[in-house]
């Protein structure tokens, strides 16, 4: 039996209950749901709707239907209830009948599914500080084991200056470090409890609601109830913290899809994350860093699609927050195993180091050291910009690398060099020489693994 009949003389067309019902996808929400409804069984008797003797029976009925759910969720799925609220009362009822009708005095599914997203929301981000932490220590362990990968990095795919493995691993740990203080504002945002809010108005009921909101893990209760159950900002910016880190994962996926490429070979992905072509006998492809790359887009239109869900609703509460649960579920989810799968990916990657060294000391990397020599010896930048400009164009015309260059070649476009420059141009000299707090040389590296070693050790 619905909870909302008594006022209707006919039955829902079976086409709109399939439309309208929820079940099967907030049964998912079945924990939080018993664990709300316990709550709400002793803010009744604590008002004496209750007494003790009926609070203690629903809470042992309801403890045990917990159980029966921890042990397996599926057995929601067979019933015909119209949402997971339907479903835990109708349950509840089944085991001390009529006792069980006097659960919902004072509350509505209103204040009740705002509660219960609210819990797994807060659940969520704990798994998902444990997944993002977990790549973290992937990453801050493959940088450790390739402090001396020298390899070239790019602006606009176009080898720039040589930096080390390392380096590049180090600059996905500070992504994922700022996606993690994101979660963990998002929880202090969402630590606020609607239940005891009603439909829109509040309860008649003299609960203190201070109270239950610690029982419910909360550290304080809403201060509005047309704002409390109208409101879905913690899915929002849930969903928006998702989507940030979901592009840094994309963008992971990607470097590394080039990184393996026949063009760049600098690593070469584990068998266990690729896979191979139906026709193509020779192919071993980063399917898992692809999906990665393609989740991405679904994840920023979940978000999308929530903005323009709430974009337009009046309060307080509309049947169109119900779409809020899919998108959500499925952005969680995705994301989750974007992150273990990343790990995944570099728990066995092999660098090739020669293979990154050799690109390294191509393309010029090194002509921003030969500009700053210049301007040690006097010259402006700008006036030091044009003659290594000059010198990379005669370099390129002669098939040469700039240290490869003769003194005399160097001293035709600009009289201050001298023979200390070929170790300015070579590539320890590049990378050592940025040693300002971020940069490239081992020592800052080092210090950055270090650094990342005690915060993942200490949070």
């Amino acid at each position: 039996m619905a909870l909302w009949g008594g006022r209707f003389t006919q039955d829902a067309d079976q086409r709109f209950k399939r439309f309208n019902d929820s079940l099967r996808f907030d049964y998912r929400l079945a924990e939080q749901d018993i664990i709300s409804s316990i709550a709400w069984s002793k803010a009744l008797a604590s008002v004496n709707i209750l007494t003790v003797q009926e609070q203690a029976k629903i809470e042992e009925a309801l403890q045990q239907l917990l159980v029966d759910v921890r042990a397996d969720i599926s057995i929601i799925l067979s019933s015909n209830a119209e949402d997971i609220h339907s479903w835990v009362e109708q349950k509840l009822i089944s085991q001390v009948g009529d006792l069980g009708k006097k659960l919902h005095t004072g509350r509505s599914r209103n204040d009740q599914i705002a509660t219960d997203i609210k819990l797994w929301c807060k659940s969520e981000i704990n798994l998902l500080l444990a997944a993002i932490k977990n790549l973290q220590q992937t990453i801050v362990k493959t940088a450790e084991a390739n402090q001396d990968a020298v390899m070239p990095g790019y602006t606009h795919l176009q080898r720039a200056q040589p930096i080390t493995f390392a380096h590049w691993c180090m600059a996905y740990y500070e992504m994922l470090l700022r996606d993690s203080n994101r979660l963990s504002d998002a929880l202090l945002h969402m630590d606020s409890s609607p239940l005891g809010c009603g439909a829109l108005a509040g309860t008649t009921y003299p609960i203190d609601r201070a109270q239950l909101a610690g029982w419910l893990g909360f550290s304080r209760a809403t201060n509005n109830s047309l704002d409390s159950v109208a409101s879905r900002d913690h899915v929002l910016e849930l969903l928006s913290i998702a989507s940030i880190s979901m592009i840094h994962l994309s963008r992971f996926a990607e470097d590394l899809i080039f990184f393996n490429s026949g063009e760049a070979a600098f690593i070469e992905l584990s068998d266990r994350v690729t896979s191979g072509s139906s026709l193509m006998p020779q192919k071993k492809n980063p399917d898992a860093l692809e999906l990665i790359r393609g989740k991405c887009g679904r994840v920023q239109g979940a978000l999308t699609a929530m903005m323009m869900t709430m974009k337009g609703l009046p309060l307080a509460y509309n049947k169109d927050l119900q779409e809020d649960k899919e998108e959500l579920f499925f952005a969680m989810d995705c994301w989750h195993d974007c992150l273990y799968m990343a790990a995944l990916v570099l728990e066995d990657i092999q660098i090739k180091r020669e293979r990154c060294k050799e690109a390294a000391l191509q393309g010029y990397t090194n002509a921003t050291e030969l500009a700053d020599y210049l301007v040690l010896k006097g010259v402006t930048f700008r006036e030091a910009h044009h003659i290594v400009g000059q010198l990379v164009l005669e370099a390129i015309e002669k098939n040469k690398k700039l240290e490869e260059l003769s003194l005399p070649e160097l001293q035709q476009q600009c009289s201050v060099i001298d023979d200390d420059v070929y170790n300015i141009l070579s590539l320890s000299s590049c990378l050592e020489k940025r040693c300002a707090q971020g940069g490239v040389s081992s020592q800052r590296v080092a210090s950055a693994i270090e650094r990342a070693h005690y915060k993942l050790k200490n949070e």
